[in-house]
């Protein structure tokens, strides 16, 4: 077998999984990085994939992870330490002699944005820079697959909430962010560039829904709430203090109408055009239904 010469961390979550789908269905071999043995159960029984024990706040284990390596996808759960975690492993990539980093940011990265995900985000975009390694900086609008997070209130009240008012947002779906990803880490072309990814239209969150009850066949409503509504809500959904008011300064970007422009990187890069909501929905049709 060829050695594999991509590493992939985050490939267990929801960009993750899709990326891994994308590697398998090209027959090409990846390393991924997981914290222990039962987060790399599923990816251990794929013949494309060598699982990789490491942990990110622990620099010397992710040592000898790159043996090989040309490429690496970094990709890290939220969380309060993500911006250190980050970090680690860039340093590390760039003393093992990683050629090129794909990087999942986020849309409107910034280092003065009042959003501190942005902010995060674009300080490890820099230091990525001051290495002088090859990026690649993938920077997704909201996810569609956001609203599976709903979809207990959708099919019990038909009903989903936010604090995003009138404002258009150009969504995107994972599975497209994964495939601009995989064109990335396995076709040449794309060292130091960023890329915005993003649907092909920008929907309000009213229009979500009446697209919702179009495709459901039933009433389906949004509710605008206030951040503070919000953040209540989230605090009793037992998301950490940190999360609440980085969800809310989120969600006070999309309301702003910060969120709304849309571009055609998806099918620049792919050659296939960006899934549409209507298409997101039909898929996950089952989730959403009583």
């Amino acid at each position: 077998m060829t050695q594999a010469k991509i590493l992939l961390t985050g490939a267990t979550g929801t960009v993750g999984t899709q990326l891994v789908k994308k590697l398998v269905a090209s027959d090409t071999q990846f390393k991924a990085l997981v914290r222990n043995n039962d987060n790399g159960d599923l990816l251990k029984t794929l013949p494309q994939a060598e699982v990789v024990i490491g942990d990110l706040s622990d620099p010397s284990s992710i040592a000898n992870i790159f043996e090989g390596i040309e490429k690496a996808f970094l990709l890290t759960n939220s969380s309060e330490q993500a911006e250190q975690l980050q970090l680690n492993f860039v340093e590390a990539a760039q003393q093992a002699g990683v050629k090129h980093i794909v990087k999942l940011s986020q849309f409107a990265a910034e280092e003065n944005s009042p959003v501190r995900f942005l902010r995060y985000h674009a300080r490890v975009e820099k230091r990525i820079k001051e290495t002088g390694v090859a990026y690649t900086f993938l920077r997704p609008n909201l996810y569609m697959q956001g609203l599976l997070a709903f979809k207990d209130y959708i099919k019990a009240e038909g009903k989903f909430y936010a604090s995003a008012g009138t404002a258009p947002i150009s969504a995107v779906d994972v599975r497209d962010i994964a495939s601009v990803a995989a064109k990335a880490l396995t076709e040449p072309g794309h060292e130091n560039k960023t890329y915005n990814i993003t649907g092909e239209e920008a929907l309000t969150h009213y229009e979500m829904a009446a697209i919702l009850s179009r495709v459901l066949g039933r009433e389906i409503a949004f509710i605008d709430v206030a951040p503070e509504q919000m953040g209540s809500a989230l605090r009793a959904a037992g998301f950490p203090e940190w999360q609440v008011g980085g969800l809310i300064e989120d969600y006070a970007h999309y309301a702003r109408g910060e969120a709304a422009e849309v571009y055609d990187t998806v099918c620049g890069v792919t050659a296939e055009s960006a899934r549409s909501f209507e298409q997101f929905v039909e898929d996950y049709s089952v989730l959403f239904n009583k």
